[in-house]
């Protein structure tokens, strides 16, 4: 089963593949994940990425494709997209590589989550930089004020969370990405799922819609 979350950056996309990818044992995939530990490697990958994860852009189709079939070509269980695709052309690429492979996309599922509240949602978020836990200082603070429950490391406010990226990452999705959702209600693996309660009510009705398609 290959699985694609879409939404707005903030929307819960990361807390929700944890959870799916450990209870259907999928592979979880997070391109922000891969670019983030570039740029902290200081590999050439976070070098040609960096600017554009600062500025709220998103990196080019063709770039972000021949990261990803790197990273699964040699995977055999289950696919967990998260923050990819982001655009209607790296979704095609996506279902070219896989219709070479005999596979496909099996369900997108959308998190609707009202522009507002992940704006306040983004604006509250810290990350610890070392195990990469992220925090929520209105709904899940740490323990002790800025630093990390796991690791103790000092927990900091991405650049891409800063006020006046987030505007702009916000519009860089509605222009791109929102599209996605035509796309993938046109092929019918579509699935909205209001993201706005708590974590565990949106994972139940996300596990009994691919518990349906499963079956």
């Amino acid at each position: 089963m290959n699985i694609v979350l879409l939404g707005y950056p903030g929307s819960g996309k990361g807390t929700q593949a944890k959870a799916l990818s450990e209870k259907f044992s999928l592979f979880h995939i997070s391109t922000g994940d891969i670019f983030r530990e570039a740029i902290a490697a200081n590999a050439p990958l976070g070098l040609e990425v960096a600017d554009y994860l600062a500025a709220g852009r998103l990196v080019p189709d063709k770039l972000v494709l021949e990261i990803i079939k790197d990273r699964i070509s040699t995977e055999t269980r289950g696919l967990l997209f998260d923050g990819f695709p982001r655009t209607v052309d790296q979704a095609q690429g996506l279902d070219d590589y896989f219709t070479a492979r005999n596979q496909a996309v099996d369900a997108a599922l959308f998190l609707d989550v009202d522009e507002e509240e992940v704006v306040q949602r983004l604006g509250s978020r810290r990350t610890c930089p070392k195990c990469r836990k992220i925090y929520n200082l209105l709904s899940s603070p740490p323990l002790k004020e800025g630093l990390c429950d796991g690791c103790g490391g000092k927990l900091v406010l991405r650049e891409d969370d800063k006020p006046e990226v987030i505007h702009r990452r916000l519009g860089v999705y509605k222009d791109q990405t929102e599209p996605l959702i035509a796309y993938y209600k046109g092929i019918g693996t579509f699935h909205s799922v209001k993201g706005g309660r708590a974590p565990e009510e949106v994972a139940a009705e996300i596990s009994a819609i691919l518990g349906n398609r499963i079956a």
